[in-house]
Formats: structure tokens, C-alpha cells, sequence
């Protein structure tokens, strides 16, 4: 019988994350940057659980507890690197914690784009006694440390650029610093690191030469694209990364069938689900978790955060919905705005200039023009006229309204909450309705219309 290949060793994760990052000229630290709206060092974190490790150490120093307070994610352990002696020192302050079994997998908090596949595919290559190295070829390598090669193709040893000679600096293959190791293997590696170098700094990379001085195989893998493993130093390289999340994420979506008037302007800030024969037109954002259903049509300049969107609805240009649930083949805006806790029920109506919160619209209702519905609960078929508010707060707490089936408000009405309106009921234009209004009937609150004979209208003084 053939053997069965050996089982892989526990995996634990360690994070560098101590960087200060000056050149950002910002108040934050470096790896509590956004991209696509979530802190760079959150997304590597995110990759990482998707690894199925046994741990995840993430070593943080600048900033101090602003870091691990931003994250706040129960599942990490966090390194304190009191001392930033460079990156084998850093990676030193988390293996207290390793066991010597565990495969060790070192990645950056300010590299964010890294694939889970790329990962997976370093971590077969490093086995139980190898090391696995991940690499990139560039066609500006300036600044990054060169993979010297054998003349058989063997990685031999990392030279960082500011210790490279003239001939090495040519070299296209760079360092990403991401790389795999046995914790046992790379424990006692990084006790033998010097810091004989030009930053006086305890180098991560110079476990490899000693990976090969004792024969332990260095197996490289070259990253597919450069974005994957390119890391954020100032607000220029942060932006090419949100560009290349961008673009990740467009592709992605029109790979599932979704229709992008113009892919390199979209964001989703978080995970967007969705139908079939789903249309987006321009500069639409997305954030949080968004779900639209068959059908749905996004307008120009769209604002949708942690909202679901019925099959069939067509939300028009310059919405902004917030932590709502849309019915299905509803109608909405343009200019319209949702806030939080608003529910539309089938085929409703919002139309430009309205504004929905904490409220519940039953099946065709309509609000098509000028008008506040806050915290109040509307039945089926109800007509909100044109400028008319539900007034629910009287300057110290919210009230409910509550508008039965078939009503009619008039335009420019005004329903001062706490108040029921009975069903099939008309408001009159131009009312302030201040008690309940009972069910079929027309109710006019309104002063009599009256004209002053003899009026003045008072003058400004001329100058």
C-alpha cells in the first residue's frame, strides 16, 4: 500500500506590525491605515484565519495599545515589541510563544492584498524541514532586497539594497519577506543573527543563507502579481493598493455575472452578494455587508452600507441607504436616504428628497416627493403627499406614529407624533394633525385663511 503523506504541522501566524510609518504624515500608525474601509493590518488578519491556524501573534510596537484597541479581535495573541531592532527581532518576540512542531508563517501588517491561495501554496512548499520563501519579480526593484540565485537557480541568501553590491542590485527578483520555516529550524536561526549590517538591525532575511549553509532546502515561490505583495509606506502607495482592490474586486464581480457601467469606479468597502442580472452604474459604494437580489439596478453615486435590496427594485441616482431591508420591484429616488432600522415592504415608491428612519412601509406605498417618515409604522397603499413630515421627536425623545392601510396625507402636511391615523383616512394639504385621525374620513386641521385690510409690511430704513 502506498504511504500516506505526512500530516501537516500546526501552523501559527506571526504578524509584523510595529512599523511607525513616517512618511504617511498621519496621527495613525501605519497598519491602522483604511483600505476599502477597514485598517490594512484587519485584512491580514483576515487572510490569516482563513489558514486554519493554531494561532495568530501579531507583533505591534508604535502606536502602543491604539493597535490591539482598533482590532479588538479576541482570537489574536499580541506581541509587544518594546524595542524596534528591525525584522528578526520582531519575529524573535513572538516565538516564546511557538511551539517547536508548529510551521511558522511570517507576513506584514502593512501588505494586505496577500492571497490565501499564494499562502496555502507557500506553506505546501515548506513542509516539515524546508522553508518556504515567497518572492517577486519587479521591474523597479529599487528599494527592496535581491534573491541571489546559484548558477543552478538555488536560492543562496537575501541582500538587502542598501547592502548590495552593484551586481546584485540588477537583479529583478526581490524579497518579499514573507516566508515559511519549521518554528524549531527558525528559533535557532534567529539566535544566531548578527546585526552586522548598514541599519545595525537584527535582519529576518539572514535565516536564509543559514537555511542553506546547513542544507535545509529553500524552496522559492514567485508571486503571481506584484499588488499582492506590495506594502503600504505613504498615502501614494495606499492608493495604488485601493486601485488594485478595486480592480480585484470589479473583476471578481463580473466574473459572477454582475454588470459594471465602469469597473474602475466602484468600491465595496466590506462583502457584496448578490443576484442575477445585477446592474451597477458609476461610483456606487458599497460597505459592510450588502445583499442584492435578482435584478436590482444601483444608480450613479449610490451609498449602500449593511443593507439587503429586493429582486426587481431600482434604486435611482445619489441614494444613500443605511442599514436597511428593500422589498422586492420597489422604487427608489433619486436623492433619497435611508437611515438605520427602515423596512419597505414590496413594490414602495421613495421618491426624490425623502428621507426614511426607523420605520416600516407596507406593500405600494408611496413617498414620492419632500418628505420625513421617522420612526413610524405605514400600512399598505398609503399615499404620503408631497412636504409632508411625521414629526416624531419633541426635543428630548422619539414617538410613534402609526398610519393604517389606504391613507392619503396631503401635500405639506405635518403629523405630530405620538399619533394614529385610522385607515382609508384623508388629510387635508396643508394640516398639522396633533390627535388621532379617524378611519375614513377627511380631517383638515388648518387656520382660516384671512386677509388684513390696512397691512404694513415693515420697511428697512433707507441708507
Amino acid at each position: 500500500m502506498p504511504r500516506k503523506p505526512p500530516a501537516a504541522a500546526p501552523l501559527s501566524v506571526v504578524i509584523l506590525a510595529a512599523g511607525e510609518g513616517k512618511r504617511m504624515k498621519s496621527q495613525l500608525p501605519k497598519v491602522l491605515q483604511p483600505l476599502a474601509g477597514e485598517p490594512l493590518l484587519k485584512h491580514v488578519i483576515a487572510t490569516a484565519h482563513t489558514l486554519s491556524p493554531a494561532a495568530v501573534h501579531v507583533v505591534y510596537g508604535h502606536g502602543g495599545e491604539a493597535v490591539p484597541q482598533a482590532i479588538s479581535d479576541p482570537s489574536v495573541s499580541w506581541v509587544l515589541q518594546r524595542e524596534r531592532l528591525g525584522t528578526g527581532h520582531a519575529v524573535q518576540q513572538a516565538m516564546a510563544e511557538i511551539p517547536d512542531e508548529h510551521t511558522v508563517l511570517v507576513l506584514y501588517g502593512d501588505v494586505p492584498l496577500i492571497s490565501a491561495t499564494t499562502l496555502h501554496e507557500l506553506l505546501a512548499l515548506a513542509g516539515r524541514a524546508a522553508v518556504g520563501l515567497l518572492t517577486v519579480r519587479l521591474a523597479d526593484p529599487e528599494g527592496y532586497g535581491r534573491i541571489v540565485r546559484t548558477a543552478r537557480g538555488d536560492v543562496r541568501r537575501i541582500v538587502e539594497q542598501k547592502d548590495a553590491s552593484a551586481r546584485e542590485r540588477a537583479l529583478s527578483e526581490c524579497n518579499t519577506g514573507v516566508l515559511a520555516a519549521p518554528a524549531r529550524l527558525l528559533r535557532g536561526w534567529l539566535k544566531r543573527v548578527k546585526r552586522a549590517n548598514s541599519q545595525g538591525e537584527y535582519y529576518l532575511t539572514d535565516v536564509i543563507a543559514m537555511a542553506v549553509t546547513e542544507k535545509v532546502p529553500v524552496h522559492p515561490l514567485t508571486a503571481r502579481e506584484a499588488s499582492e505583495v506590495q506594502g503600504v509606506n505613504d498615502k501614494i502607495q495606499l492608493a495604488q493598493l485601493e486601485a488594485a482592490w478595486r480592480a480585484r474586486t470589479a473583476r471578481a464581480l463580473m466574473e459572477a455575472g454582475v454588470t459594471l457601467a465602469d469597473p474602475a469606479r466602484l468600491d465595496v468597502r466590506g462583502t457584496l452578494a448578490h443576484g442575477c442580472d445585477v446592474f451597477i452604474d458609476v461610483n456606487a459604494v458599497f460597505e459592510g455587508e450588502v445583499r442584492l437580489g435578482d435584478r436590482v439596478r444601483i444608480g450613479a453615486g449610490c451609498v449602500v452600507r449593511n443593507s439587503t435590496i429586493g429582486s426587481g427594485t431600482e434604486v435611482f441616482a445619489h441614494c444613500v441607504i443605511d442599514s436597511a431591508r428593500i422589498g422586492e420591484n420597489c422604487r427608489i429616488g433619486p436623492f433619497a436616504r435611508f437611515r438605520p432600522s427602515s423596512t419597505l415592504a414590496a413594490e414602495v415608491h421613495i421618491g426624490n428628497f425623502v428621507e426614511v428612519k426607523n420605520s416600516q412601509m407596507g406593500a405600494a406605498s408611496k413617498a414620492n416627493h419632500l418628505a420625513y417618515v421617522g420612526d413610524a409604522h405605514v400600512g399598505a397603499r398609503v399615499n404620503i403627499g408631497a412636504g409632508t413630515i411625521v414629526a416624531n421627536y419633541d426635543g428630548a425623545n422619539k414617538h410613534e406614529t402609526v398610519i393604517a392601510d389606504d391613507v392619503h396625507t396631503g401635500s405639506n402636511s405635518v403629523l405630530v407624533a405620538p399619533i394614529t391615523v385610522g385607515a382609508g383616512a384623508t388629510i387635508g394639504a396643508g394640516s398639522t394633525v396633533t390627535q388621532a385621525v379617524p378611519a375614513g374620513k377627511l380631517t383638515v386641521a388648518r387656520a382660516r385663511q384671512e386677509t388684513i385690510d390696512n397691512w404694513q409690511r415693515p420697511q428697512k430704513p433707507r441708507k
